[in-house]
């Protein structure tokens, strides 16, 4: 969603700052840095993250510093697990704020809107999935890429209208009734660029996605 940095108040900035230190050194230690050896699993990466910033410069305003578009959050950690796919996201928000779409000063306010919160709802949706239904393809598709990637897309948006209500950017009637309805439309559209995106991936090559095992979604089926 691209926010501005004069959205926000220093505090505001300093916080979502140390929010970003804290995520950058706990993927540091914790992704599967390995994976990376692979090539192809390397270009995936890179690619997605081209993707991503191409996607990201495509947006539409609604209001000053307001900017909607296709997010690629639920589809990347699905792909790469939560800490590469914020790797991911992050260098595709340094791409679109490269081109002059955004302000470096809004990145870690971006980044924790736009990256890791839908993440980390990303996560927790497919653990819930995993736990709670069966390991079936169809529901892999349709629960964890296609509904899943509707959901995280209007959680980010409330997440983003409460921010953006609690720092006095926007009174809440006007984000209720004329930028949080938008949501419902931009879910539609990224439920179907992840569902097509992963299902794809996971019948051509199943080997580049993370979250998904041949023998847990497809043997004895």
């Amino acid at each position: 969603m691209n926010l501005q940095p004069d959205l926000f108040s220093g505090a505001w900035h300093v916080f979502a700052a140390l929010c970003g230190l804290g995520v950058a050194l706990w993927i540091a230690r914790t992704a599967p840095w390995r994976r990376l050896l692979d090539g192809h699993q390397l270009n995936a990466i890179l690619g997605a993250a081209v993707i991503l910033t191409l996607l990201w410069s495509l947006n539409a305003g609604v209001y000053p510093g307001l900017n909607l578009h296709l997010l690629g959050a639920m589809a990347a950690t699905l792909i790469f697990g939560p800490q590469l796919a914020l790797v991911v996201l992050g260098l595709a928000l340094a791409g679109v704020t490269l081109n002059g779409s955004v302000e470096w000063g809004a990145y870690p306010i971006n980044f924790l809107i736009m990256g890791v919160i839908p993440v980390a709802f990303g996560s927790l949706y497919f653990t819930l999935i995993e736990r709670w239904l069966p390991r079936h393809f169809f529901v892999y598709i349709f629960v964890n890429a296609f509904i899943g990637a509707a959901v995280i897309v209007l959680l980010q948006g409330l997440v983003a209208s409460l921010a953006l209500f609690a720092a006095g950017a926007y009174p809440a009637d006007k984000l209720l009734s004329e930028y949080l309805p938008f949501f419902l439309l931009l879910g539609f559209a990224e439920a179907w660029l992840s569902g097509m995106a992963l299902t794809l991936l996971v019948v051509y090559c199943p080997e580049w996605v993370a979250s998904f095992d041949d023998r847990s979604y497809l043997m004895n089926k």
